[in-house]
């Protein structure tokens, strides 16, 4: 698959349009509840909290929504949590991204597969970052590959997902575009979370971190990382147009995640209608606009059954860009 199809697959700008019942909007939670498959700090615990608080906050739902970290296996056992004990239930979402996507499409959930869910809807697109710790020595991603070329067993890259999962794709990407022709001597080491992961980074541990703009932005903030290449098309603005592309620095490398919501594939019509009316409201608002960009969210703005086949559709490209690079046969 070329770059071209891949950035054909996360293009941004794109927009949904979902007929929904009429009474979506009236249709009440009684105890709504987001399950983020990995431990605090990463990017899906960061969709779940802010979605829920900003659905609170528009008056789009009536309580607070609980939040509950389920991690493990990329994803894996969040996905067998709703498939086989919950199956049926309407006052559960679960945040989902590009990774749940790659672990579906290689197999990694044992037994699952993407149509045992709804999916619900997309909240935007959240552009990859390769970063160091601030004291580090490198500063550009060709520093970092070139040192990865030379000698594979100096440089250890954290991530937040499984072993050839999204994190873990973006970095074989970067490393086979800028010619490293065995990018399974690409050392990556996977943690539960992109908050875990840049953790290891500041302990010393790993050398470098692969996760989204999102997961990076605090930590940049608090001045302990330095991205040295952001995986967009183009520089992103405002407070983030200060960090490289990877293609300004001759590595044409596009990795953008996108960010969503699953549902358990037993939940009614109505409640099912409901979510993704209360998640499309959300994202037509102001104040999500401003949470987009203070987060470095790109727009990608899907709902209901286009959601579905936009999944669909990124399951069978990323099981091609697998296939490509030797992760699956």
């Amino acid at each position: 698959m070329s770059f071209t199809a891949i950035r054909g697959l996360i293009a941004a700008g794109l927009v949904g349009v979902v007929a929904v019942a009429a009474n979506a909007q009236d249709y009440s939670f009684e105890n709504p509840e987001c399950i983020a498959p990995a431990n605090p700090g990463g990017g899906w615990d960061f969709t779940c909290r802010q979605v829920g608080k900003s659905l609170q906050d528009l008056g789009l739902i009536d309580q607070t929504m609980q939040v509950v970290n389920l991690a493990g296996g990329g994803g894996g056992v969040a996905f067998a949590e709703v498939v086989n004990k919950r199956g049926d239930d309407n006052d559960l979402i679960v945040a989902a991204s590009s990774a749940t996507a790659t672990r579906l499409a290689q197999g990694a959930y044992p037994g699952n597969t993407m149509d045992q869910v709804r999916w619900l809807a997309s909240i935007g697109a959240d552009y990859g970052v390769i970063a160091v710790a601030s004291d580090s020595e490198i500063d550009t991603l060709p520093q970092l590959l070139d040192q990865i070329k030379s000698d594979p067993t100096t440089i250890s890259i954290a991530g937040g997902s499984a072993v050839g999962g999204w994190d873990h794709l973006k970095v074989l990407i970067a490393a086979n575009t800028y010619g490293i022709e065995d990018v399974r001597s690409v050392k990556y080491i996977a943690f539960d979370g992109g908050g875990e992961a840049v953790t290891q980074l500041l302990a010393g541990s790993v050398q470098a971190f692969t996760g989204d703009i999102s997961e990076a932005k605090g930590f940049v903030d608090s001045g302990d990382i330095k991205v040295i290449a952001v995986l967009s098309p183009e520089r992103l603005g405002g407070e983030f147009s200060d960090f490289p592309t990877a293609r300004e620095q001759g590595i044409d490398a596009i990795g953008a995640n996108w960010r969503g919501f699953y549902a358990p594939g037993g939940m009614s019509d109505d409640a099912y209608d409901a979510w993704v009316a209360k998640i499309a409201d959300l994202y037509a608002s102001d104040e999500w606009k401003a949470v987009m960009d203070a987060n470095g969210l790109a727009p990608l703005d899907l709902q209901g059954a286009e959601f579905q086949q936009f999944v669909a559709e990124s399951v069978a490209k990323i099981q091609d860009i697998s296939r490509e690079i030797g992760i699956i046969k």
